[in-house]
């Protein structure tokens, strides 16, 4: 998802440059469009009756391209997940116009002015999308939860399912979600506890307006539903990834650990903020203790994710074991069809595997080619993110232009000296000799080009 948004368009100028520069597609082509309208009509023919089953969704409330619905039931101590997932596989079929779209998109992209989808709307917020407007073909997995959070995979069927319920994070009560959704997501947390994971969700940031007509850059932050929700997720991507790896076949999600010259970094941008990391703790184990709430931790969680390793996709390899560090856990996406391309080709899978079918031949031609579609997707997305947060920066720091700023050195290589700036979540470059790092300094701002993204300062004798 989006790392910002920017509800008054104060980057709209950018925003324009930046959908050149990186080629971000505008609609689909008439022919991708045709072929989506006929698709959209193509009726369920595979799919059992779950259609009393209550299923409800949980996003942000502007959300239409809807992947996941849930309803949860108990099983004696356990909890049973149903996760229903838009099945394109429906819609979309090998070699047709909107696979042959989808392979080189690869993944929706989303700005702060807007997205590019994977699919057309046709699909992606109409008849793929789990919306409460009627029934809707789905894959539905059902996913057993133990008391320890331990999450395995029960089943899997094409189903006909209805929502009952579009709920938005920022207005949904308690009382609206089905009974054990909190339970449950405290299970599965508890159990990334115990496994040491390190997944932290920064808040996303926002770019607002200030009286005096400056703009501002803050945190907005996550709400309690919001956190509950990623973990029916995590729980339904563990327990399939399981399924995968069982059966020697699959695409997984793997992350290696930060290397050291990460964390150094890391812990310099922490003493920036004024940020109590003890020495003996390592990353993973302070991540836990960050408070998003807290603007200047927040912050800091933002560093994380701007300083880490990426993830990345690999196909099942004999005598592997696929890892991701931050879910210390073997992994997959599943999840998401509507917005990953890999994702349809693993749930295909799962469904064959879970009703005693061997893997599609499709998806296993697919896992081989997808690992370089997915990162060349992710790269595209990532670049951008970070070109969005420039011009946000930029545009934060146009009325202050003259002005000096507290910073300390995290980083020097070629290019120079890399500052955290104290007070705000800025990271920029300076050009300053003979500093190490750690060190604190002070810097002006002489320039500041919200329309390029870029800031400029010079250190303070």
């Amino acid at each position: 998802m989006k790392t910002l948004i920017d509800p008054r368009n104060a980057l709209s100028q950018g925003l324009e440059a930046l959908r050149v520069r990186f080629k971000v597609p505008e609609g689909f082509p008439p022919e991708v469009v045709a072929a989506a309208q006929v698709a959209a009509q193509r009726a369920p023919s595979e799919h059992v009756d779950r259609t009393e089953r209550p299923f409800v969704t949980l996003d942000p409330a502007s959300s239409t391209d809807l992947d996941q619905a849930f309803a949860i039931e108990a099983s004696g101590a356990d909890l049973l997940l149903h996760y229903a997932i838009a099945d394109v596989s429906w819609f979309v079929r090998d070699g047709d116009l909107l696979d042959v779209e989808a392979w080189k998109r690869g993944a929706t992209l989303y700005l702060p002015d807007g997205k590019a989808s994977l699919y057309p709307r046709e699909l992606s917020e109409g008849a793929a999308s789990l919306l409460p407007s009627g029934p809707r073909p789905a894959v539905v997995f059902t996913v057993r939860v133990d008391p320890d959070g331990e999450a395995s995979l029960d089943g899997a069927e094409r189903a006909i399912i209805r929502s009952v319920a579009k709920l938005g994070y920022e207005q949904v009560t308690a009382a609206e979600l089905p009974a054990g959704f909190a339970e449950l997501a405290e299970r599965v947390r508890a159990a990334e506890a115990r496994r040491g994971a390190s997944r932290v969700d920064p808040p996303e940031q926002e770019v607002a307006r200030l009286d005096d007509g400056r703009l501002q850059l803050r945190f907005r932050p996550r709400t309690q539903a919001e956190d509950q929700n990623a973990a029916l997720s995590l729980a339904t991507n563990l327990a399939i990834a399981q399924v995968l790896l069982a059966h020697r076949t699959g695409l997984f999600r793997v992350m290696p650990e930060p290397d050291a010259r990460a964390v150094g970094r890391l812990r310099q941008t922490a003493r920036a903020f004024g940020l109590e990391w003890p020495e003996m703790a390592s990353l993973a184990q302070y991540e836990l203790t960050l408070d998003p709430g807290e603007a200047k931790q927040a912050a800091f969680m933002m560093a994380i994710r701007r300083a880490s390793t990426a993830a990345s996709y690999v196909p099942y390899t004999p005598g592997e074991i696929p890892w991701h560090a931050a879910m210390a856990a073997t992994y997959a996406h599943a999840t998401a069809p509507l917005r990953r391309l890999a994702d349809r080709y693993v749930v295909d899978t799962v469904l064959a595997i879970a009703n005693g079918r061997p893997a599609p031949a499709a998806a296993t031609l697919a896992f081989a080619k997808l690992p370089k579609v997915m990162a060349r997707a992710d790269n595209q997305a990532g670049q951008i993110d970070r070109v969005v947060i420039d011009l946000a920066e930029a545009a934060m720091l146009q009325g202050q232009i003259g002005e000096a700023f507290e910073a300390v050195v995290t980083d020097i290589d070629e290019r120079g000296a890399r500052m955290q700036l104290c007070e705000l979540p800025v990271v920029a470059r300076v050009t300053a000799h003979k500093v190490e790092v750690g060190e604190r300094l002070v810097v002006r701002l002489t320039a500041a080009d919200p329309a390029q993204g870029t800031a400029q300062f010079e250190r303070v004798a």
